[in-house]
């Protein structure tokens, strides 16, 4: 276990929180993040743009002009791609970007995601947030008090309405509940405030059972080298 500060809405240190090594102190596996990242983005695409070939376009049936004769290029169809108003050669068609990864991949990578916040002191326990008046100046007054960050990610227990109206018109800050934690969003942000509610909802599907924790992580082997 790793102990953090807790701040309340004040920015002041209340107490201090276990966090489970497994989940927030592993070494980041920076080749799993990109890869689960580059899969987030690319199930992400739509993918339905479409454009008609020279068979899907209307018209076009009838030859243009004979074949010889006269004098200008052979021609079978209006509808050919190089006319105006024919089909498209090479166009985009309507497809599935999705890609798959392995659950847990892609656990690993959320886990390398928040133990990278970690190592960089980017994040934040905090605790009474849910009891923010829903105004957009009292999350603004709240943020100005806890460390400085260019944008923030709230991590939240559920759905907690005063912390979502009081944020939602505020730039570059984004609340996400503990069950749906990705690395898109992890990484997208620089700061990570983590209520304290979330800690145990976070760890309740990241944390690794006993049989398969590793003795060591990057936190002792930072204790072991001083």
């Amino acid at each position: 276990m790793m102990n953090v500060d807790v701040l309340d809405t004040q920015g002041k240190v209340v107490g201090s929180a276990e966090l489970d090594e497994t989940v927030w102190g592993i070494e980041p596996n920076i080749p799993v993040m990109h890869q689960a990242l580059l899969r987030q983005l690319a199930n992400a695409r739509l993918g339905t743009r479409d454009t008609k070939t020279r068979g899907e376009v209307r018209g076009g049936g009838a030859k243009p002009w004979r074949q010889k004769g006269t004098g200008r290029a052979r021609q079978g169809s209006i509808r050919s791609p190089q006319w105006i108003g024919g089909g498209a050669a090479f166009g985009p068609h309507q497809r599935s970007f999705k890609q798959d990864l392995p659950r847990k991949v892609r656990r690993l990578a959320v886990r390398s995601a928040l133990s990278a916040k970690v190592k960089d002191e980017r994040l934040t326990v905090i605790n009474g947030l849910g009891d923010v008046e829903p105004r957009t100046k009292a999350m603004k007054a709240i943020l100005e008090t806890l460390p400085q960050g260019r944008s923030y990610l709230i991590v939240t227990d559920g759905k907690v309405e005063p912390i979502r109206r009081s944020s939602g018109n505020l730039e570059n800050v984004w609340v996400v509940d503990a069950r749906y934690l990705n690395v898109r969003d992890i990484l997208k942000f620089d700061r990570l405030l983590v209520t304290s509610e979330a800690i145990p909802v976070v760890e309740s599907w990241l944390a690794l059972p006993e049989d398969k924790r590793e003795p060591s992580s990057w936190r002792q082997a930072e204790a072991q080298e001083s």
